[in-house]
């Protein structure tokens, strides 16, 4: 009880002094590019002080079993740059996979073995002024640590996105998670330093559910209350399940009847849904705009946006790092976004996951007040990065390198047989619903078990209409044998019986995420 008065009594002080004063348009652009020009000497400061002082962390041992001092970094970075020098770093053994970044495996190296925890992470020179957690679609949810000198960066770099799509004066509402999720508060404070409101809250999640949700419930109070002392409302959370889109297709279409198209914030698929939920209740919400996040925007979802006569602009963000990539003002692919280099560094892997290689993303921090500190961290993507001039703001600024395709490559294994993520989006946004109706959010493959034994789920909406449960899974083997090194696992599953095909709506996650595999702990789909 202690911890948690400090605790807010660190978040109230330091949200008066967070939000005073608001960022100019100058701001924005002083930040970012101050931030991009010192990004070696922010990188060397964060391993001085991170890595190399104070106890010795999971960093620190591997340098130690690669026979590596601070001296050498600073060498390789003055030789070879950032990335080159993060390039030698992996090569020596320096980095961390997904597992041993979530403490699902040892970190493990010729010589060396070590079990990490989660917190063995936690970025030290972060000033936590609130505590959040992961949405916990790859294992459970994680403790976050929140410094509001990280959401100063953020929200110029939101001011940046304003500027360049030219929303700065578009009225905002957002689709969000309550705490202990940390997009929904993350994004009014983001707005709030930027002088700017969130007009509508709206929440797939009642406010309280369950035991833990009591002290997160009062966060959210508190920090209404400190809202509006402080001159930056927060609106109250109107709750709206995923099959209720309808209502926010109707806000959204009223800010266009009034002639102030809405920008909203949200997921790809619940972007999606309401497109679909106006197209269904004929409501105009064209000329509107979505900023989109915590899942791949793909083609298919593209698709639903511009039928609906909106635009939507793609970010690349994880939990433990904010933002990673802003969506490109001149996009060359429907999820293009520029890299942040200013906050982040990447370098790429090869990995091999079955029959494929991928490309994963090495991430590392440069910024004192991320949450976790990275460095060469694997969060189990993998995309198609690229140098490219395009001539909006951002490149403008000297943010030149890009990223599209951005996928999980994480093996998704399921009773026996195993494919890439990006295999399975193919599946259910692509290939069923053009055979057999429905749209990209009309399809999800669900695991569980029956008594001990492994099922699979293939959840197929409703509103799709009648189709026949054997040829929509037969049209789901011959998809799936067409993978490399697919046809074997599909003869298995046809032997044993695992597919069955159940008529309910796609289960998404706590953090509104709709993923194309979804493991169900306890329980069954058809349940």
């Amino acid at each position: 009880m202690l911890e948690s008065t400090r605790m807010l009594w660190r978040y109230a002080s330091g949200l008066r002094a967070f939000l005073s004063p608001t960022l100019t348009a100058d701001d924005c652009v002083r930040i970012v590019r101050g931030q991009l020009r010192d990004r070696r000497e922010a990188f060397l400061h964060l391993l001085r002080h991170g890595v190399f002082s104070g106890p010795v962390g999971p960093y620190k041992r591997l340098f130690d079993h690669a026979g590596m001092a601070f001296a050498d970094v600073e060498r390789l970075v003055e030789s070879f740059g950032v990335e080159g020098a993060l390039g030698e770093l992996v090569e020596r053994g320096i980095y961390v996979t997904l597992d041993e970044f979530k403490s699902r495996r040892s970190i493990r190296r010729p010589g060396l073995e070590f079990l990490a925890e989660p917190s063995d992470f936690d970025n030290p020179l972060n000033h936590a002024h609130y505590e959040a957690r992961t949405g916990g679609s790859r294992g459970p949810r994680l403790r976050i640590p929140v410094d509001l000198d990280l959401l100063t960066h953020e929200a110029a770099e939101t001011g940046l996105f304003l500027a360049e799509f030219g929303l700065s004066g578009a009225p905002t509402g957002m689709w969000r998670e309550l705490p202990p999720g940390m997009v929904g508060i993350k994004n009014w404070l983001r707005h709030a330093k930027l002088g700017r409101r969130i007009e509508k809250w709206f929440t797939q999640r009642k406010p309280i559910e369950r035991l833990e949700d009591v002290k997160f419930h009062a966060f959210t109070v508190a920090s209404r209350a400190l809202g509006r002392a402080l001159g930056a409302p927060l609106p109250a959370p109107a709750h709206v399940p995923p099959t209720q889109a309808v209502r926010i297709a109707r806000w959204m279409a009223d800010m266009k009847r009034l002639g102030t198209p809405a920008l909203m914030d949200t997921n790809a698929s619940t972007g999606a849904r309401i497109c679909l939920a106006a197209a269904r209740a004929g409501l105009d919400i064209s000329g509107s705009c979505f900023r989109l996040s915590a899942e791949p925007y793909t083609p298919a979802r593209a698709r639903l946006v511009e039928a609906a006569g909106c635009r939507a602009a793609s970010f690349y963000a994880a939990s433990e790092i904010g933002y990673i990539g802003l969506a490109c003002g001149a996009p060359s692919h429907v999820d293009d976004v520029h890299v942040m280099t200013d906050k982040v560094a990447v370098v790429q892997r090869q990995v091999v996951v079955g029959a494929a290689r991928v490309n994963a993303l090495m991430l590392t921090t440069l910024l004192p007040s991320c949450s976790k500190l990275m460095l060469n961290v694997d969060l189990g993507d993998h995309a198609v990065v690229e140098e490219r001039r395009c001539g909006c703001l951002l490149d403008r600024l000297g943010l030149h390198l890009h990223a599209h395709d951005v996928r999980s490559y994480e093996k998704l294994t399921s009773a026996g047989m195993t494919f890439l993520g990006a295999d399975l989006i193919a599946l259910v946004e692509e290939v069923l619903p053009g055979t057999f109706g429905g749209t990209a959010v009309d399809y999800q493959f669900v695991e569980s078990e029956d008594n001990g034994t492994p099922m699979v789920s293939l959840l197929v909406s409703p509103s799709v209409g009648p189709l026949s449960a054997d040829e929509v899974t037969a049209a789901v083997y011959r998809a799936l044998a067409a993978v490399p090194g697919g046809g074997l696992m599909t003869d298995v599953w046809r032997d044993a019986g695992t597919l069955r095909v159940v008529r309910r709506e796609p289960i998404e996650t706590g953090a509104m995420k709709l993923l194309p595999l979804h493991v169900l702990r306890g329980g069954r789909a058809d349940g």
